[in-house]
């Protein structure tokens, strides 16, 4: 057997159904199918570009990002507690990570937000809800959300995590710090096995804070609804991640005394933005584990899906079939989401169908939030031939460019005449009710 005979075979198991397998051997299955596709997209490119434009951004923006967090820390008296963070975080580039973590806070101490005037405090607002917003935009290609958050969301909710998010880990590591100096966990560690329980629970806690915040990241930044469980699978997986890669890049460091040699003092700022380019790496892998678990039927060979007409009309018109029956059965109406969870096909194709099923009037947005389906108007006033005109529809106006030969314009119009006989008299109120 040749190697691309292999190649097919393991596609043709990574791709079949999940049934009968059992439970070790489904989840083999799964963790499988999501390595695949994370994997895929890692070769593809374009996460590797994300995490490099987020380095360039993070080395504009960092600084007023923590000016800003660290004024509002200082003013409840608490900033002290994320000093050791930061440092954790440049700790494994050894004694120039501790350098660069002097430096930083001491452009952090410089910046003085009180004094710096209406248009200077605007500014400084403006470079982080900018690095935010990228950051976002990042996440959103991996759950591929086509538009970011309006700009009133951007601002309460970027500012509200910039300011608050830095607040709770503080009041966690300050309440860890008061329990595990407490008299009763200090009498608690004299009677085994409690002391080496809570021993290993102390080791542990920078993990579990790691793990913690990468899933407040993956449920908070892309643009669309997260389940928690898929967020703490790549929480966990990128937390991991990076406590793992810390510890080989802090070697890397120590024994790449040659670099500078070449580069001299460049050294540093070189061997910073590989570390940063890892950090970013990481966190976006993370996030694509998190969105391949919650959307694991929906992983395909491609990353680029080839949509056929025929698939978009089948679509469309199971689209329509589930938002018209619960509409005519008086149910709650089913929103995007539910919409794409239901339907066993990647859900950017779901969005874009249903997209343009709401431009060409067939569907309508509902309920409080505006992510409820419903019909465009009553059932029995749209028919089958109406939801495959509209899913057909040349929204950019390409056809009528095309000039085609007297045979060939006949042809056309025979297929259209055939579509518009056969569903302009079925209803989708029949077609919900069975009815002939």
């Amino acid at each position: 057997m040749d190697l691309n005979a292999k190649i097919e075979q393991v596609e043709q198991w990574l791709f079949s159904s999940q049934k009968g397998l059992g439970r070790v051997r489904g989840l083999v299955h799964r963790v499988s199918r999501v390595l695949f596709a994370v994997i895929r997209d890692v070769l593809n490119g374009n996460l590797t570009l994300h995490a490099m434009g987020l380095v360039y951004t993070t080395m504009l923006s960092v600084v007023p990002l923590l000016a800003l967090s660290f004024s509002v820390l200082k003013a409840m008296g608490v900033h002290n507690q994320l000093t050791p963070l930061l440092y954790s975080f440049f700790e494994p580039m050894g004694q120039q990570g501790v350098d660069i973590a002097d430096n930083v806070l001491g452009f952090v101490d410089n910046i003085k937000v009180g004094v710096l005037g209406s248009v200077g405090l605007i500014l400084l607002i403006y470079t982080v809800i900018s690095l935010v917003q990228k950051i976002e935009r990042s996440f959103n290609y991996i759950w591929r959300v086509p538009q970011l958050r309006s700009i009133g969301q951007r601002f309460s909710n970027y500012l509200s995590v910039i300011m608050v998010g830095p607040l709770l880990m503080a009041s966690a590591i300050g309440v860890t710090a008061t329990i595990m100096n407490s008299t009763v966990v200090h009498e608690a560690m004299q009677i085994e096995p409690f002391g080496f329980l809570i021993a290993s629970s102390s080791k542990l806690m920078p993990f579990i804070l790691i793990i913690a915040a990468f899933t407040f990241v993956y449920l908070f930044m892309p643009n669309t609804k997260v389940h928690f469980k898929s967020a703490l699978v790549g929480g966990v997986v990128g937390g991991i991640t990076w406590q793992m890669t810390g510890v080989l890049f802090a070697s890397f460091v120590v024994r790449s005394a040659q670099y500078e040699a070449i580069y001299s003092g460049f050294a540093v700022g070189i061997v910073l933005l590989i570390w940063l380019y890892i950090c970013w790496l990481i966190l976006l892998l993370g996030s694509s584990i998190a969105y391949y678990d919650q959307n694991f039927n929906s992983i395909t060979r491609s990353y680029e899906l080839k949509v056929s007409a025929e698939v978009s009309e089948r679509l469309a018109m199971a689209i329509m079939e589930e938002v018209s029956r619960r509409y005519d059965r008086s149910e709650e109406p089913i929103t995007q989401l539910q919409l794409e969870e239901l339907l066993p096909v990647p859900p950017v194709l779901t969005r874009d169908v249903s997209d343009k099923l709401l431009r060409q009037s067939i569907l309508m947005v509902a309920g409080g939030s505006g992510d409820a389906l419903v019909p465009g108007t009553s059932l029995d006033k749209i028919s089958v031939l109406d939801v495959i005109k509209a899913v057909r529809a040349d929204e950019e106006g390409i056809v009528e460019r095309l000039t085609l030969n007297a045979g060939l314009s006949a042809f056309q119009d025979s297929v259209d005449q055939v579509l518009e006989s056969q569903f302009k008299d079925m209803s989708l109120q029949q077609l919900v009710r069975h009815q002939p």
